[in-house]
């Protein structure tokens, strides 16, 4: 509150308040970054949570001024920030379109020329006379969205807001950022790579406020995985099952953590079971660098389950194409009994291993199929 009451009286009488000195407890939120995005580009800003990607989003619209350096923009910005962000809670739908408009340097009668055309893309209805402080959050953002997108900015600034609305008002949203991009600048901020590798040409990695990586959209991706933490292994269950030399290996048969996409995996463990048990199956369970299980590969499943005799087994699993999208992942190695509800032992992130590929599809998972096709019929 000293440092807040300081810089808003330097500012009062007309003195410099930033400064690039840091005082105590302070840091850099973004440093030393630079960058450049030209008209008909769209540039990927991508991070972890607290990289600074926001903050330097702020500074592009102009919210708050860097303590050093420079920001260089020509032309009008139309920014989707945060959700709300922009609005008067009080004033209706339709009151707020004109009062963005006006912000922008638009004229009356050149928002009612696209004043229609906002509503109807926003899928308002009735609700655009409505206070937006009725508004859900999904509301907001088909709100916001509509009124940056139709008001023709130069360049376009969209945060993780478009997160909030359903999928398809979403596939609108990206469907429109692709029209936008013929004309305009746009600064694609993103947790979600697929919809970054398919909008972006370029993308900068910021890694708490530092520069990271700023190339080509798979390069930067593929930067974005390497930040992450791994996970380390956690062994829990009734533990009356033991895992031990466990080895993923290649097509060339070669130890590695490092795989490409639709090539042979394989994994090899030594697994002893307690002679309380004479049967047991074994799952494998996939998560990506999120946590989140996405894959499941289980012995019972594939008609395998194993007789005990208390001795030592060796497993070896063998997936003839590993078709997980490009990006880091996790293995699990759960050990059931015959009831399949009772955990042995379980190795959670027992491995951990990355996947190279020159694409990112939208879902974490591709079947390969057989595709045909025909012609009138024939």
């Amino acid at each position: 509150m000293k440092y807040g009451v300081f810089d808003i009286a330097k500012d009062f009488v007309g003195l410099p308040s930033r400064s690039d000195t840091l005082r105590q407890n302070e840091f850099w939120s973004v440093d030393d970054v630079s960058f450049e995005v030209r008209r008909g580009e769209c540039l990927g800003l991508i991070g972890p949570n607290g990289a600074g990607k926001s903050t330097l989003l702020k500074m592009l619209n102009g919210i708050i001024m860097p303590d050093k350096g420079s920001v260089e923009i020509q032309g009008r910005v139309g920014a989707l920030i945060e959700v709300g962000a922009g609005f008067h809670p009080l004033l209706t739908g339709r009151e707020n379109i004109y009062i963005n408009g006006a912000i922008m340097g638009l004229r009356k009668k050149e928002i009612d020329q696209k004043f229609d055309s906002i509503v109807e893309f926003a899928e308002l209805g009735d609700f655009i006379n409505t206070p937006v402080s009725y508004y859900s959050s999904g509301m907001y953002v088909r709100l916001g969205f509509a009124v940056a997108a139709h008001l023709e900015p130069d360049v376009l600034l969209i945060d993780e807001v478009l997160a909030v609305g359903d999928m398809g008002f979403r596939a609108k949203c990206y469907t429109k950022i692709s029209e936008l991009m013929n004309s305009c600048a746009v600064v694609f901020v993103s947790h979600f790579m697929p919809h970054v590798a398919k909008l972006c040409d370029k993308v900068v990695v910021l890694n708490h406020g530092k520069l990271v990586s700023n190339g080509l959209a798979m390069s930067g991706i593929e930067a974005f995985n390497d930040l992450f933490h791994d996970h380390k292994m956690v062994i829990s269950g009734t533990r009356e099952a033991e895992i031990s030399n466990l080895v993923l290996l290649n097509k060339n048969g070669t130890p590695t953590e490092r795989f490409f996409y639709n090539e042979l995996f394989e994994l090899q463990f030594d697994i002893t079971v307690s002679e309380n048990y004479d049967e047991f199956k074994i799952s494998l369970t996939f998560m990506n660098q999120d946590t989140n299980l996405i894959a499941q590969s289980h012995s019972e499943y594939n008609d395998q389950v194993f007789k005990n005799n208390g001795k030592k087994h060796r497993i070896t699993v063998k997936i003839d194409r590993l078709i997980l999208n490009p990006g880091k992942y996790y293995m699990n190695i759960i050990v059931f009994d015959k009831t399949n509800t009772k955990h042995l032992v379980w190795h959670y992130a027992a491995k951990k291993f990355k996947v190279s590929g020159g694409f990112q599809g939208g879902a974490p998972v591709q079947f390969v199929s057989d595709w045909d096709h025909s012609i009138d019929g024939k």
